[in-house]
């Protein structure tokens, strides 16, 4: 029997995918299994800790075990390790949570996550981290850049907030609160002071991966400056994009200067147009998104934008420092949630 060299290729092919999800198995096993171990570990000597009273005794215990536990297996059970694991166990009390979890996220992930200092921003970093299959670096910029601050659903009152984190997390249901942001952080376009519309757009263009990295996963390049033709006259939208978790086309709008409440209208025509004549059945209604050099407050919230499937963000050239921009994203986030608060006494 003559042998056939794409048969080869085709076994070749099926037994490194046997042995790559082999590996991977095992990966997601060992990792489970460190992560275990770990919050047993922490678990043990906070059982320890608690049952003395005396202040001290918790660092004397840390590190005590600290050495033991090195000149019995070498590196890697300094104190700082013994700490992480307390951390873990302080965090994560449920041991079956923690387990179900270990199965998704490694243990550098847990250990970026864990120390942050509430519930709700944990939990968004989990199930975004599980939904974007982010690794840790991906992860750590993510927190840095303030990313649950930028998202809308940071401004709801917070047992909304867990009610759309927990419809992403049992139904993996994504609603657009948890995909837009405000600002958007442009800084890699490398722009000069001075820069047109058309400038913007092809600085973007030219840096699409990047772009859409800020964005967020699920978005897929559509069409740049998309025609429409209405009434006899043209009109065309800086950049359409499909968000497929969304299920949705998004219109991005680009401005050079704050927002003006005629770019409401102006979008609302993109959209039904969009609608009409671009929108499958199966997909939801389209969604704008209008970039601004600044926002217009009073002007956004009288026009009650969120009503019309449009939503308005800054964009950012130059990053802030991480002080300035905390301050002004908790400064929003309160006045924002206020404004919620007042609205549901009305």
């Amino acid at each position: 029997m003559v042998n056939n060299p794409q048969n080869t290729i085709n076994l070749f092919s099926e037994i490194k995918q046997l042995i790559e999800e082999a590996k991977q198995a095992v990966a997601v096993t060992v990792n489970a299994a460190t992560t275990v171990l770990y919050w047993n570990i922490g678990d043990r000597i906070k059982k320890e800790i608690l049952s003395n009273k005396r202040a001290e005794y918790g660092k004397e215990v840390v590190k005590s075990i600290s050495q033991s536990l090195t000149e019995e297996y070498g590196i890697g059970w300094s104190e700082k390790q013994l700490r992480h694991c307390l951390r873990i166990a302080e965090t994560f009390p449920d041991k079956e949570i923690l387990y179900a979890l270990s199965r998704q996220l490694s243990w550098t992930h847990f250990r970026s996550i864990m120390y942050l200092k509430d519930d709700l921003r944990r939990d968004f970093y989990i199930e975004m981290t599980k939904l974007e299959n982010w690794n840790t670096r991906t992860l750590d910029k993510k927190i840095e850049s303030m990313l649950f601050e930028r998202t809308a659903i940071s401004k709801k009152p917070k047992e909304l907030i867990k009610n759309e984190i927990k419809l992403l997390k049992e139904e993996n249901t994504l609603s657009p609160d948890l995909v837009f942001r405000d600002p958007y952080f442009l800084n890699f376009l490398g722009l000069e002071d001075i820069y047109s519309e058309k400038t913007l757009e092809d600085a973007i263009l030219r840096e699409l991966e990047k772009f859409i990295l800020e964005l967020g996963q699920g978005f897929t390049f559509v069409e740049r400056q998309k025609r429409m033709l209405i009434d006899g006259d043209s009109f065309k939208l800086d950049l359409l994009f499909y968000h497929r978790k969304l299920k949705r086309l998004v219109a991005i709008d680009l401005k050079l200067d704050r927002f003006k409440a005629q770019y409401k209208g102006q979008m609302e025509l993109y959209l039904r147009y969009l609608e009409k004549f671009e929108t499958e059945k199966s997909e939801e209604s389209p969604i704008g998104l209008i970039l601004c050099a600044a926002g217009s407050k009073e002007q956004i919230e009288l026009l009650q934008l969120d009503k019309s499937g449009i939503r308005i963000a800054e964009y950012l050239l130059e990053l802030p420092s991480k002080e300035i921009l905390q301050k002004k994203l908790h400064k929003v986030i309160e006045i924002e949630r206020k404004r919620l608060e007042t609205k549901k006494l009305w």
